[in-house]
């Protein structure tokens, strides 16, 4: 066979192996579904970005944010179906509040937690060691600190027999964290008032009804409504001049009395890391939901102070931060 033949023959084989361009690779696109306004998130955000530089990914550069910010809880359901239309690589919905209408829109698409409350009590989870769907990500035990919540705030009251909670029917986590709390006002000897607060308009007839109602303080489970309207919470608490306690610090640089809570900026920093893996090829099932398992208390001293209220030095000793 001549030279010429013999090389049209090799290129006509079918077991012959051609070299494929390359492909120009695609930069992964990540889905952001949240609460507006999307300024109560600045620093959660940040965090989150900083999470995924220290990974190697810069915005803009190497990976892609499509945010998504719900007017109304009633909103994000579409949200993250447009966030499926996209075929985002991976949706970040922070908590039960959106993990739940992204669940309910893809099942495939993984989906990443930033500070769930109760992944495993709600559903979202199979167990934190194997999630075993699309949903993984970090997540605190607001059940056991709504608890100690109360528990905190009755040390600073001793005297107090009378409690009131702020629930939210859209937090799909308040309603474990609803008979947690019952739990323990009942080892306590104290009285709960459970009362619903779903948008920021209810915030004055709520408290309007624990001064009706003579509650001695009250108790703000974390929800992404109460953690992004920090101020007018602050000021009705010291307008009703009623001590309370959040789940969140934001609450207590507002103006709020104490938190005891996680550090929602520390988790958002490390829900980044699940981004990474998902990107590299694992799987949302295989991924176990990491607990956080520091928890701060904080207390504003000046506002303990226009209420009158002298603090427990055994509780001072214990905060992680005083703000003055």
């Amino acid at each position: 066979m001549r030279r010429r033949e013999f090389i049209a023959f090799l290129s006509s084989a079918p077991w012959v192996v051609r070299t494929a361009r390359a492909e120009p690779k695609k930069t992964p696109r990540i889905g952001f579904l949240n609460l507006a306004p999307a300024s109560a998130w600045t620093s959660q955000v940040e965090a989150f970005r900083a999470g995924l530089r220290d990974l190697g990914y810069v915005e803009g550069k190497n990976i892609l944010i499509e945010f998504r910010w719900a007017a109304t809880v009633d909103q994000m359901r579409d949200l993250a179906a447009e966030l499926v239309a996209m075929k985002v690589d991976v949706i970040v919905a922070p908590a039960s509040t959106q993990v739940e209408p992204a669940r309910q829109v893809t099942k495939t698409i993984p989906i990443v937690f930033a500070q769930h409350a109760d992944p495993v009590g709600v559903g979202h989870v199979a167990s934190l060691a194997r999630p075993g769907g699309n949903i993984t990500g970090v997540s605190m035990v607001l059940t056991e600190l709504a608890a100690k919540s109360l528990e905190l705030l009755n040390e600073v009251l001793p005297h107090a027999t009378r409690f009131a909670v702020l629930r939210n029917p859209t937090t799909p986590s308040h309603v474990r964290v609803v008979e947690e709390i019952g739990r323990a006002a009942t080892s306590l000897g104290l009285q709960l008032l459970m009362l619903p607060v779903q948008t920021v308009q209810d915030f004055d007839g709520v408290f309007s009804a624990m001064t009706r109602e003579r509650v001695d303080g009250f108790v703000v489970p974390s929800s992404p409504l109460t953690n992004v309207h920090p101020a007018p919470l602050a000021h009705l608490q010291l307008k009703h001049r009623l001590p309370g306690i959040f789940g969140n610090r934001v609450n207590v640089l507002a103006g709020g009395l104490m938190s005891y809570g996680a550090n929602f900026n520390m988790m958002y920093r490390h829900a980044a890391t699940y981004i990474d893996k998902l990107l590299r090829g694992a799987k949302a099932a295989d991924l176990p939901v990491e607990q956080m398992s520091k928890y701060d208390l904080v207390i504003n001293l000046k506002t303990a102070q226009v209420l009158g209220l002298r603090m427990p030095e055994a509780l001072l000793v214990r905060a992680d931060e005083l703000i003055e």
